[in-house]
C-alpha cells in the first residue's frame, strides 16, 4: 500500500475510519471475562458524537480538555474529539497526586477533564473553587444513567448531547497544538511539552519502516496513554496503521488477559521485560535438572548463532528442537502469534534483549524523550545491535538528526565519544507551555534540542545511551558514575525489585536495595530459615545471597563502580510514597532524603573498611 501522508491527526483519524471501517480497533474486557470489541467505523461515530458533545459544553479552538485515567477507548474518544475542534488535549496519570493534578489543570488552563472514577470526581471538584478556567468535570462511568452530582454530566451525556447537535470537524493546521504532554518531574515540577499534529505525524509516517504493521496486527495495552510512547504507539500509530489493542484489565489478570487478546506486537518498557526475563529464569530453574541444562544450552546456542551466523550440524538440530518445544510453550503464554517487541523510554539491558529475541521475539529498542514526540532513534528488522537504540546513519527517520556534543560536558565526559545527544527535525517540540526562560535552556541557537541524555554514535553509526547528565556523580577518586545503568544490571536479579546506588563525593559506591520478598520467601523456604521479615533481612545467609547477587553482576560493572557496602529493604517504592515517578524513573532526591541516615552510615562502614 502507498505510504500516506496527512497535515493533521484529524485527517488521519478519519481516513483511517473509513479504509479500516469494520476491522477491531479497541477490545474492553466485559464481566463476563471475555473481550467485546468496537470497529474502526463505531470509534468514529463516537467521536462524532462526542465532538459535538464538548462544543455544546463550549470547547472551541484552542480549549485545553484534560483527562486523568487510565487506557481504554473513553480516552482515545475524547482525545480526537478535543483535536477535531482545534482544541489541545492534556492527559494525567490516574496515580499522581492531587496536588500534580490541580497543578497541571492549573498550568494548561483546563476548560474540561474526563475523570475515571468518582473518587478522582469529587477530589477534582473539591479544588474546582481554585481552578478558574475549569468549567466541567465529566465522569467515565460504565453506567449511562449514573452521575456523581445532579447536575453533573457523564460521558454517555456528552454523546446523547452531540448526536442532538452534531458540528463537522475542522482540520487543523499540521503547527497546531495537538496537546501538552507533563514530564515526569524527577527534580521538580513537571513541565509541559507542546506537542503540535507535525511533531506527532513526523513520528507515525515513518514508523512502518521500523516494523511493517497490518491491520491484523494487535497489541496489548501495557504503555499509559499519559506518557507519550504509549499516546503515539498505542494511539495514534495505531490508527494510522488499522491496528487493534487490548486493554489490560487488572493487573493482577495480566497473565490471563494477555492470553486472550493474543497480541502480535507489544510496546512496553524495559521493567516489563525485565519481569518476563525474571520470571521465565526463575520458572527454568525450577524444572527438572536435563530440562533446565536444555533451556539454557539453547540460550548459549541461539547468542552463539547471532554472533558468528553458524552453528554445527548438532547445535543446530538442538537448537530447532527447543525452538520448536520448550521457546513456542513461553511463546504461549502470550498468547501464541506474538512476533515483535517495542523497547522504549529507558534504557534496555542488552542480555534480556538478547533472551527475549532467543525466543523467537523480535525485540527493538528505540530512544525518544516527550520532547522529541518521541522517538529519535529505533532499531530495526534489517537495522539493529543489541546495547544501541538503532542507526543514526541512513536511519528511518530521514529528517531527524542528531549530534553529540562533546564540548558542553567539560571534566564530566567518560571517553572522548561521549557526549550529550542533540537531536533536530520535524520531532522537536514547540517549547514549554508558559516556560520561555526553561525552553531556551534546553534549545541550542541552531534549532537542537538538548536531551540532557549522555550517548556516543559507534564505528557503525548506531547511538548508544549512557546515562543521564543530571544523575551522574563524581567518587573522591575523580571517575564519574551513572548510577541508573548499574541500578538496571542488579533489578535483573529475581531477589531485588529495585535498586539505589550512592557515591556523590565517596571514595566508593554503596547500594539501597530493595528486596523482592515473594522470591526472598521461596528461597527461605528452601533454606529451611524460619523468621519474619525484617530478622529474614538480616540473617546472615540472606546477607551471604546478596552478597553474591551483587558479585554475579561484576563483568558488567567497572571495577571502581562496584559498590562496597549494601543494605536490604522491604519498603516499596511507588508512585504514592513519591520515591519513583508514573513512568517508573527514580526520585533521587527523594529517597536520599528518606534513607538519609542509612545511606550516610553505609558511606562510612564503607570507607572503615578499606
Amino acid at each position: 500500500m502507498k505510504r500516506r501522508i496527512y497535515k493533521n491527526l484529524i485527517e488521519m483519524q478519519e481516513d483511517s475510519c473509513k479504509l479500516y471501517n469494520n476491522n477491531e480497533i479497541f477490545g474492553t474486557k466485559n464481566q463476563e471475562g471475555h473481550y467485546k470489541w468496537i470497529t474502526y467505523g463505531q470509534f468514529k461515530l463516537l467521536v462524532d458524537d462526542m465532538r459535538g458533545g464538548l462544543n455544546k459544553l463550549g470547547v472551541t479552538a484552542n480549549d485545553k480538555v484534560g483527562i486523568i485515567a487510565h487506557n481504554r477507548t473513553e480516552w482515545a474518544v475524547a482525545c480526537y474529539a478535543t483535536l477535531g475542534l482545534r482544541g489541545q488535549f492534556v492527559s494525567m496519570y490516574e496515580n499522581q497526586f492531587i496536588d500534580d493534578w490541580q497543578y497541571i489543570i492549573e498550568d494548561s488552563e483546563c476548560k474540561i477533564v474526563f475523570v475515571s472514577s468518582e473518587k478522582i470526581y469529587h477530589h477534582i471538584k473539591h479544588l474546582q473553587k481554585n481552578l478558574t478556567t475549569l468549567k466541567h468535570i465529566v465522569l467515565l462511568s460504565n453506567d449511562e444513567n449514573h452521575k456523581p452530582e445532579k447536575n453533573s454530566y457523564n460521558y454517555y451525556d456528552l454523546l446523547r448531547i452531540g448526536q442532538d447537535h452534531p458540528v463537522p470537524s475542522i482540520h487543523p493546521d499540521s503547527n497546531d497544538l495537538m496537546g501538552i504532554i507533563y514530564t515526569s518531574g524527577t527534580t521538580g515540577r513537571p513541565k509541559g511539552v507542546m506537542l503540535s499534529h507535525g511533531n506527532i505525524l513526523s513520528n507515525v509516517h515513518v514508523c512502518p519502516d521500523i516494523v511493517t504493521f497490518t491491520p491484523s496486527d494487535r497489541t496489548f495495552s501495557l504503555l499509559p496513554w499519559a506518557h507519550i510512547f504509549g499516546q503515539t504507539a498505542e494511539v495514534h500509530l495505531l490508527i494510522y496503521s488499522g491496528f487493534s489493542t487490548g486493554f489490560l484489565d487488572n493487573p493482577n489478570t495480566l497473565t490471563d488477559d494477555i492470553v486472550k487478546v493474543k497480541p502480535t506486537i507489544l510496546f512496553a518498557v524495559p521493567k516489563v521485560f525485565n519481569n518476563i526475563y525474571e520470571g521465565i529464569n526463575s520458572k527454568v530453574n525450577s524444572l527438572p535438572s536435563p530440562v533446565k541444562l536444555l533451556f539454557k544450552t539453547a540460550m548459549e546456542l541461539s547468542n552463539r548463532k547471532r554472533d558468528t551466523g553458524t552453528l554445527p550440524l548438532k547445535g543446530e538440530i538442538t537448537l530447532k528442537f527447543v525452538q520448536k518445544t520448550l521457546f513456542k510453550a513461553v511463546r504461549k503464554k502470550f498468547g501464541g502469534r506474538l512476533k515483535y517487541a517495542v523497547s522504549g523510554a529507558s534504557a534496555l539491558n542488552p542480555k534480556v534483549g538478547k533472551f527475549i529475541d532467543n525466543l523467537g521475539i523480535t525485540l527493538l529498542e528505540a530512544y525518544g524523550l516527550s520532547e522529541t514526540s518521541p522517538l529519535v532513534a529505533a532499531n530495526t528488522l534489517t537495522k539493529r545491535r543489541f546495547g544501541s537504540v538503532g542507526p543514526i546513519a541512513n536511519n528511518p527517520f530521514v529528517n531527524i538528526s542528531v549530534k553529540i556534543d562533546h564540548a558542553v560536558l567539560g571534566e564530566n565526559v567518560q571517553s572522548c565519544e561521549e557526549g550529550e545527544i542533540v537531536v533536530y527535525g520535524p520531532n522537536v517540540m514547540r517549547g514549554y507551555f508558559k516556560q520561555p526562560e526553561e525552553t531556551k535552556l534546553v534549545m541550542t541557537s541552531d534549532g537542537g534540542f538538548r536531551t540532557g541524555d549522555l550517548g556516543r554514535i559507534d564505528e557503525d553509526g548506531f547511538l548508544h545511551i549512557t546515562g543521564r547528565i543530571k544523575e551522574q556523580y563524581k567518587l573522591l577518586n575523580g571517575k564519574y558514575v551513572v548510577p541508573n545503568v548499574i541500578e538496571d544490571q542488579y533489578k535483573l536479579s529475581s531477589y531485588i525489585a529495585n535498586a539505589f546506588i550512592y557515591g556523590s563525593n565517596k571514595k566508593y559506591n554503596i547500594v539501597l536495595i530493595v528486596v523482592n520478598m515473594k522470591e526472598l520467601l521461596k528461597w527461605a523456604k528452601a533454606q529451611d530459615i524460619n523468621s519474619s521479615d525484617k530478622k529474614l533481612l538480616e540473617h546472615h545467609k540472606t546477607l551471604a545471597l546478596y552478597k553474591k547477587e551483587l558479585e554475579n553482576f561484576n563483568e558488567f560493572i567497572k571495577q571502581y563502580e562496584q559498590p562496597k557496602s549494601f543494605a536490604l529493604i522491604d519498603d516499596e517504592w511507588s508512585v504514592e510514597n513519591s520515591l519513583i515517578t508514573p513512568t517508573l524513573k527514580l526520585k533521587r532526591q527523594n529517597i536520599y532524603n528518606r534513607y538519609k541516615n542509612l545511606i550516610e552510615a553505609l558511606c562510612i562502614d564503607e570507607t572503615n573498611s578499606n
